[in-house]
């Protein structure tokens, strides 16, 4: 994206350095705990929230782009947010994310 299309309301939140392929990181954003997720080089960002019993999801197992919450294995999708398994009936928050250089940014979704 190039500069001159840069949207309002992203925030840097980590660089490209920190996330490899792969990883996965949180990282704060405003008052929230946000999970940070490199799947083949496509960066995702979901609330690190289990919408069950607010768990944390980032330290679950992640299976392609399908995260399971460790503590009662809720899975949600990573790329909408969506719940894939209960106990979990709502689904976890999803944030925009794009790259503006070597910079991660995100926003919340609209």
């Amino acid at each position: 994206m190039r500069t001159s299309e840069k949207q309002v309301g992203f925030v840097t939140v980590a660089t490209l350095d920190e996330l490899n392929p792969g990883d996965r990181m949180v990282v704060e954003y405003g008052r929230k705990w946000v999970a940070l997720f490199n799947v083949d080089g496509k960066i995702y960002a979901i609330e690190d929230i289990c919408t069950h019993d607010d768990g944390p999801l980032a330290e679950g197992t992640l299976t392609g782009c399908a995260i399971e919450c460790p503590r009662h294995g809720a899975q949600f999708d990573i790329t909408t947010g969506k719940v894939l398994s209960a106990p979990a009936l709502v689904d976890v928050p999803v944030y925009q994310v794009q790259i503006e250089g070597s910079a991660i940014q995100i926003a919340p979704k609209s």
